[in-house]
């Protein structure tokens, strides 16, 4: 059932109004003065079954999330400090102060399900129009913007053949005990011992022996394997609770060393091995995501997440045609480096490379130079938001986290950017009070010299 609107009760003879404890001149309350709160029920309340308990308010739910990707934090850790903070209980429009948890974290792990990649599209497209309404962007900034990709690396261990077989082996045998299949032998207890003994000659670089080690652990895991297959052969109910695993089994099995879209976790097979040509990281494996933002303020306005490792140049278009659909405003210049050539990219927009001298005025010069900031956007999204590492499952999860990072990063500079203006006019009103206190002074003392 969709979201009640809650009441507003001017009076509580045993409590007190939060705008009344706190700071309304904070730059967090008046951003919450700002935010499209009710375009929200609008364009969540599709998501909801007409009959039912009413569920938890739409602002609370944005406001969280909002607050999550601002401060980096995981779902109970936003619920925790959201009882802490009655400026974060104003933001998501309470009244008066709560001392208990407002919902369970887990209802936002559904929340985002049920709203899905395209809900939290507009909860990026609001940051972007109450960018526009503070002055932290200029809206003739979203006809030139600059793109790149970056990657989202997946909440995986770092993957290698021992460590998959291992987990493969484990997984099978556990399923099989919990539907009651008698296997002939499960190899646990070798393959443990096996794994590590790769491990170790890993580490002292005899790789003969690791490689012996881990063929053992491939033939542990096709006996376990061919044996469940046998077993459940005939059982339609058993087939479809294995058919996921056993496909991503016998993936793993097949897999060689040189293939591509390989298997490097059981419980994300949609990971990618990406390689940006970074000295410390020579791979990475997540999802790839294309960000375009303003050229001049650094303001995301695009963050669209790939599924595999498409080139540079193939994603462009996709990323363009996303930040046109967050600002209505279609860009005539677009900035890119050098891994852009050759895209995809047809309309009506110039597209100019890092490199690029001819034809340029002194103007497109100047904003091709400031291409680079965007590597710095990056950083930013990553060691103060959550693009670092992404928690959230599949490739809905890719894409969701990587929106909400960008709304994440927008709500840091809206901030900033009132904060600076809230101490410019606290600077500026306290040199006028100081000024007009000198010229009552000396009023003061002409007039006493007159009288006297």
């Amino acid at each position: 059932m969709k979201p009640k609107k809650p009441r507003r009760r001017d009076a509580d003879l045993f409590r007190e109004r939060l705008d009344a404890i706190i700071d309304m001149k904070h730059h967090l309350i008046r951003l919450a003065g700002m935010m499209p709160w009710s375009s929200f029920d609008e364009a969540f309340g599709k998501h909801y079954k007409p009959l039912g308990r009413p569920a938890k308010s739409t602002r609370l739910m944005v406001g969280l999330h909002y607050l999550k990707h601002m401060h980096d934090l995981s779902d109970e850790e936003a619920v925790e400090r959201w009882v802490e903070n009655p400026y974060w209980q104003y933001f998501c429009g309470f009244e008066f102060f709560q001392h208990h948890l407002p919902i369970d974290p887990s209802t936002m792990t559904r929340w985002r399900k049920r709203v899905g990649p395209e809900g939290m599209e507009k909860v990026l497209a609001a940051t972007v129009g109450v960018a526009v309404e503070t002055g932290a962007v200029k809206e003739s900034s979203f006809q030139r913007i600059t793109v790149d990709t970056t990657v989202q690396p997946k909440n995986i261990a770092h993957p290698t053949d021992s460590r998959l077989y291992l987990k493969a082996l484990q997984t099978l045998v556990r399923q099989a005990k919990r539907h009651g299949i008698l296997l002939r032998r499960s190899h646990t207890r070798v393959a443990k011992r096996a794994a590590l003994m790769a491990g170790r000659y890993a580490h002292a670089k005899q790789f003969r022996r690791m490689r012996r080690e881990i063929k053992k652990l491939k033939t542990f895991l096709g006996r376990v394997y061919r044996d469940i297959v046998r077993k459940v052969a005939g059982n339609a109910a058993l087939e479809a609770r294995f058919a996921r695993l056993l496909g991503l089994v016998e993936r793993l099995l097949t897999q060689k060393t040189k293939d591509k879209n390989k298997l490097y976790a059981l419980h994300a097979p949609e990971v990618a091995c990406i390689a940006k040509g970074k000295a410390r990281t020579p791979y990475e494996f997540g999802a790839k995501v294309g960000i375009a933002t303003t050229n001049r303020e650094g303001l995301v306005l695009a963050a669209k997440s790939f599924e595999g490792n498409p080139y540079d140049g193939h994603t462009l278009s996709d990323t363009v045609a996303q930040a046109a659909q967050m600002t209505g405003v279609d860009p005539e210049r677009i900035y890119a480096d050098r891994g852009y050539r050759g895209h995809n990219y047809e309309g009506e927009a110039s597209v100019m490379l890092s490199g690029h001298k001819r034809g340029l005025s002194p103007q497109m010069k100047r904003e091709l130079k400031r291409r680079s900031a965007i590597e710095a956007t990056i950083g930013h999204m990553k060691t103060d938001g959550r693009l670092d590492r992404n928690f959230l499952k599949g490739q809905t999860g890719d894409a969701i986290n990587a929106l909400l990072v960008a709304a994440g990063h927008n709500m840091r500079l809206i901030l900033n950017a009132l904060a600076f203006w809230l101490a410019w006019i606290m600077s500026v009103t306290e040199k006028t009070v100081k000024i007009v206190k000198t010229d009552t002074s000396r009023l003061m003392i002409r007039y006493q010299t007159s009288m006297a």
